[in-house]
Parts: C-alpha cells; sequence; structure tokens
C-alpha cells in the first residue's frame, strides 16, 4: 500500500488511472493525442525512477520492466522534451501487454501476423508428429530445429553400439538450411535433406556464387579478376571488400551500386553450405527430397485447417501455447495411429495393422 501511494504521488496525468477504459479525449484531435502521449510518457517514466534501486516482490518487478521496455522502444523525445510515438521499429519489440511474449512475425515479404510460430517434427514414413515447438513470431525456424531433432541426437554412452545403425536422415526446406543447422546434422553424423537458398541478388545484379570465394586461401575472385582477401571477425564471419577496383571496372553496372564498391560476406561455416548446394545438384537427393516434404506439408496442413486448429493460439503466454500446441499434434497422433489400424485387444496390448 505505501508503495501504490508513492507511485500515485507522481502520477500527472489528472485521471489518476481510476479506470481501464481509454482516456476520455477526442481521439479525431491531433494534438489531443499528442498531449496524451506526453503525460503518459513522462508518468511512465516518473514511477520507473521511483522504483529504481528499490527491492521489489516477483508481480511488480515484472510490470516494471515491461513498462521499461514499451516506452523504450516506442517513444523517443523531440528537441523540446516532448515524448511522441518513435519514428523507427525495435528490434524484438513487445507487441501487447496483456501477451508480453508475442511478436511480430512474416509468413512471406507481404504477409505478416502477431503472436507465436508453431514449429514440428514428423516421420515422413508414418506421419506420426515426433516433437512440437513453439517460438515467437519474430524467430527463425532454423533457431529450434535442433530441440525438434533432439531424439536423434546419440549419446556418448551409447554412441559405439549404434555406429553400425544407418544414420538418420532429417528433411527441411530452405528455412533450416542454415549453415549452424547443417553444421549441427554433421557434428551428430545425421544425414541433411535440407534446401539451402542459392544467393540472390537486388536488380539482378551478379550473385554471389559468381565470385571464386577460396576458403583454403581465404580469398575472393570476382568476375573482373580482382582478388582480395577475406577479413575474419572475431566470430569466425568474414568480409572481402573490393572497394577502389570497383571504379574503373567496366562490370559495375551489372555487379553494385554501392558507393564504397562491393562487398561479399563469407560465413564462418561456408563450406559447409558450399557442400550442401552441391550435394542438391544430384538427381537422387532432389528426387528424395521432393518425394518426402509433400507428407510433411500434409501433416502441418491437417493441423492449421479447423477452426480451433493450430492457426489461433487460445492462450496467452508462450509456454502455455506450446502446451496447448503439443496437446493438438497428440490429438492428431491418435488420429493417425487409428488411420494406420492401431487397436487394442485384451491380453495383447496396443498393436498396428500389418
Amino acid at each position: 500500500e505505501l508503495l501504490e501511494t508513492a507511485l500515485r504521488a507522481v502520477l500527472a496525468s489528472g485521471d489518476d488511472y481510476t479506470i481501464s477504459a481509454k482516456p476520455q479525449i477526442d481521439w479525431d484531435d491531433a494534438e489531443a493525442r499528442e498531449a496524451l502521449i506526453d503525460s503518459r510518457a513522462h508518468d511512465a517514466f516518473a514511477c520507473l525512477a521511483l522504483l529504481d534501486g528499490r527491492v521489489l516482490d516477483a508481480a511488480v518487478a515484472e510490470a516494471a520492466e515491461l513498462l521499461a521496455k514499451v516506452v523504450g522502444q516506442d517513444l523517443e523525445q523531440t528537441d523540446d522534451g516532448t515524448f511522441r510515438i518513435a519514428r523507427r521499429v525495435a528490434p524484438d519489440r513487445v507487441i501487447s501487454t496483456v501477451d508480453p511474449d508475442a511478436r511480430h512475425g512474416h509468413k512471406t515479404a507481404s504477409r505478416g501476423f502477431d503472436g507465436y510460430q508453431g514449429h514440428v517434427a514428423v516421420a515422413p514414413d508414418s506421419e506420426i508428429i515426433t516433437d512440437t515447438v513453439v517460438s515467437a513470431g519474430n524467430a527463425g525456424d532454423a533457431s529450434v530445429a535442433a530441440d525438434l531433432i533432439d531424439d536423434l541426437v546419440r549419446d556418448d554412452d551409447n554412441h559405439d553400439e549404434a555406429d553400425d545403425d544407418e544414420a538418420p536422415t532429417v528433411y527441411g526446406d530452405s528455412a533450416y538450411g542454415t549453415g549452424e543447422f547443417l553444421d549441427h546434422l554433421a557434428n551428430n553424423d545425421i544425414e541433411a535433406r535440407c534446401r539451402t537458398q542459392r544467393p540472390t541478388a537486388a536488380g539482378g545484379m551478379f550473385t554471389k556464387d559468381r565470385f571464386d570465394v577460396d576458403l583454403d586461401n581465404d580469398t575472393v575472385t570476382c568476375p573482373g579478376e580482382v582478388r582480395v582477401s577475406i577479413r575474419r571477425g572475431g566470430d569466425g564471419d568474414g568480409v572481402a571488400h573490393f572497394g577502389d577496383a570497383c571504379a574503373t571496372c567496366p562490370m559495375r553496372p551489372r555487379c553494385t551500386n554501392a558507393e564504397g564498391g562491393r562487398t561479399i560476406r563469407v560465413n564462418r561455416l561456408e563450406r559447409r553450405l558450399a557442400d550442401a548446394r552441391a550435394q542438391q545438384q544430384d538427381p537422387d537427393w532432389v528426387a528424395d527430397y521432393r518425394a518426402t516434404r509433400p507428407k510433411v506439408e500434409r501433416k502441418l496442413g491437417h493441423l492449421m485447417r479447423r477452426r480451433h486448429g493450430g492457426r489461433r493460439a487460445r492462450v496467452r503466454g508462450r509456454p502455455k501455447v506450446d502446451a496447448d500446441f503439443n496437446l493438438l499434434a497428440a490429438a492428431h497422433n491418435l488420429a493417425r495411429l487409428a488411420a494406420l489400424g492401431l487397436r487394442f485387444s485384451v491380453g495383447g496390448g496396443w498393436t498396428a495393422a500389418t
């Protein structure tokens, strides 16, 4: 009660936040809206200043952290000290105060959504869902890929016993064909059938694969036969700068319009990516991938198609959404097992039709 009294004492907006309804202003009046934003911002910063350094219980600390995130990402201060909505996009932006785990996401460049992403692993032959993970809407598919296939990773204690077994194979679209995930698969003796995108360039200019990347000597040679060294950063990623060589190059209009010349970025796992792209040229690799992917896409369609399916989250918070999505997958697995002929017989237990 003492903390609540102290917090209310620093509020200056006028309505004392006594009701949860929208403030009673003329929402068509731009000046009234701007004045409201400024007054709410000053109240927020005053509350944060009061709470700074205090020992808070978990609920108040969580609320203060959320308040700090929202005002930090959504507001900016003008030269005259007035606060307004920021003219920028904040990274990892909190989009909801009632569901702080939700994020903006993009299915395509032009199609967005708010909330979460559901990821599934499916056994292609049986079409049984083996694992699910729910991430924030802005998380990349590959960021949770290792969690989806942790059942395929062999324990060191059992590795020798399983050496004679056929290596498992993981299939995935181009969202999973990152260097990090390909490296994870290779380090765990898992065969990769994940597509790796070919390089692209805007405006029909030279793509990265027109450049000769020599990883043994850490150099890059451009189509104009200019060779430069790769400058590596602390994380192992590198950049090849062609700089002044582009100024007089007759191929410049087809290569770059950057004032400083063309640059080529070289991933620390560039060799993994190059090997993966080479494997994808194998007709057998392509045939196997094309025969398997439709089974997984069909299962995703099953999860999404019903009114209470995976298209909409029915609860708030990533842990609850994750549990709900897992339950949905379990229900679909029961339906699939029934379709496969799973039956229970007294004394015989569960058996599947052959």
